[in-house]
């Protein structure tokens, strides 16, 4: 992670949403818990929020800060930047607590496949799914890797997210998980955004273990697992328990190794069948449980009960073709700690658009404007183990703001699909719209870059 980029100042802004005042998630979030502000701005210095104050303080402060300088542009050598936002929106940066954005080409057979009729599982049986993306994935380079991932992450940049989970799996093999492992951490120390490592080997059995699936469940738990741990290769371990893949038993198995590795847990639960996955990850008091296309009612009231946040994938099931979504009203109604992530994978949501997320929770699982916001900010900060500090915009915080072309919270969810994101800041370093801007490795963060493999 870079250590921030310097002075700003963002003032101007029709409306700053400041988000909770207190750390943690929200349960059952309204339009108070955004505490949306008018006629304040923001002083940015290096990696963190300086102040939150009237425009006219912040306008002082900044250009104090600048003369206190030497030369210039800083002591630095860099210019500070005074935004005038006219009129935008201001919030916090979007926080994405669940990808698989580290992969190889895209899966576009799979998709014409679907749209012949076939179903997820009958296209893995066919050689598509994962085991695709594990044969392309092993065939490419550590440096190729980070490349890729580098050139996603502008995408993830230029579409308002500041924070973003990226899981292994794609490997299936231990060599293989552990250079995407080092190539995720690359991208970490790269910046400017904050990237959160998931080691997922429990994405699917590989096929050289297929005759044999309990030697793989034990080298998960016997080596890769304590490896990752020893290592610091990641700071979360998430297993996919759903029937077919890995059962209750093998993924509690895998899970309990993982937290006596010293990892957070998390779990695909429920995607496709109601099979309690979700009572799992709350029984064993993971961070959060994803996915819960299927959850049962029994699932709803144990999210509910539990610190698990329950992370909602609305764009895969979109893409996937289901009738249904995840029961969004149920869980936030009981009482459940409701985000909502993206799932960007080249098989079933090749999109990191966190915003478009945000739409398919208020039209198809009936969350309203609010509520899809807390669920993209603060309880996503929460399924990732940031939720006390990423999420919300306070004088001391981390420097991750986002400026919207549009004026009222609820457009987020609203122009579906359209590139709002005028200006961002990760870390204090400009994401977007500040022209030529270079990560602390010295590669260069341009938006447009294509990231197709």
């Amino acid at each position: 992670m870079s250590d921030g980029g310097g002075l700003s100042a963002l003032v101007g802004a029709g409306a700053v949403v400041l988000g909770p005042a207190e750390p943690g998630p929200v349960r059952h979030p309204t339009g108070d818990h955004l505490r949306v502000t008018r006629g304040v701005g923001i002083g940015i210095e290096d990696a963190r929020i300086a102040l939150v104050a009237p425009d006219d303080e912040v306008r002082d402060w900044f250009h104090g800060r600048m003369r206190g300088r030497p030369g210039p542009g800083g002591a630095s050598g860099e210019a500070g930047s005074l935004i005038d936002c006219a009129g935008r929106l201001v919030t916090a940066g979007l926080v994405d607590p669940h990808t698989h954005a580290l992969f190889g080409a895209p899966r576009l057979d799979d998709h014409a496949r679907r749209a012949r009729g076939d179903d997820y599982k009958s296209i893995a049986a066919a050689g598509g799914g994962i085991l695709q993306s594990m044969r392309d994935f092993r065939a490419r380079g550590e440096d190729e890797l980070v490349a890729l991932g580098r050139a996603r992450l502008r995408w993830v940049a230029a579409l308002g997210t500041t924070t973003v989970e990226i899981k292994s799996g794609y490997g299936l093999e231990p060599e293989a998980e552990f250079r995407a492992l080092r190539a995720i951490r690359r991208l970490a120390e790269e910046g400017p955004l904050h990237v959160v490592a998931t080691f997922l080997g429990a994405h699917e059995v590989p096929p050289e273990y297929r005759a044999r699936r309990e030697a793989w469940v034990r080298l998960l738990i016997d080596e890769l697992i304590p490896r990752v741990g020893r290592e610091r290769l990641a700071e979360f371990c998430d297993v996919f328990c759903e029937p077919g893949v890995f059962s209750l038993e093998e993924s509690e198995a895998v899970l309990c190794a993982a937290r006596t590795a010293g990892l957070g847990l998390k779990v695909h639960a429920d995607e496709l069948d109601p099979y309690g996955g979700a009572e799992l990850a709350a029984r064993l008091g993971a961070t959060s449980a994803d996915h819960l296309g299927a959850i049962s009612p029994a699932g709803v009231e144990a999210l509910a009960a539990s610190e698990t946040v329950a992370v909602l994938l609305p764009g895969t099931l979109l893409f996937l073709g289901k009738a249904r979504q995840a029961p969004a009203r149920a869980l936030v109604d009981a009482g459940a700690v409701v985000a909502v992530a993206s799932d960007f994978n080249p098989g079933s949501s090749p999109s990191a658009n966190v915003p478009l997320m945000m739409t398919l929770a208020v039209s198809q699982a009936r969350l309203q404007p609010e509520e899809a916001f807390a669920a993209a900010t603060v309880n996503a900060a929460c399924a990732v183990g940031r939720g006390s500090d990423l999420g919300r915009i306070r004088a001391g915080g981390p420097a991750d703001v986002t400026v919207w072309n549009c004026r009222d919270v609820r457009e987020l969810a609203y122009w579906y699909g359209m590139p709002l994101a005028w200006r961002v800041f990760a870390a204090g370093s400009a994401c977007l719209g500040l022209g030529r801007v270079v990560s602390s490795a010295g590669y260069e963060l341009d938006p447009l870059s294509s990231p197709i493999s």
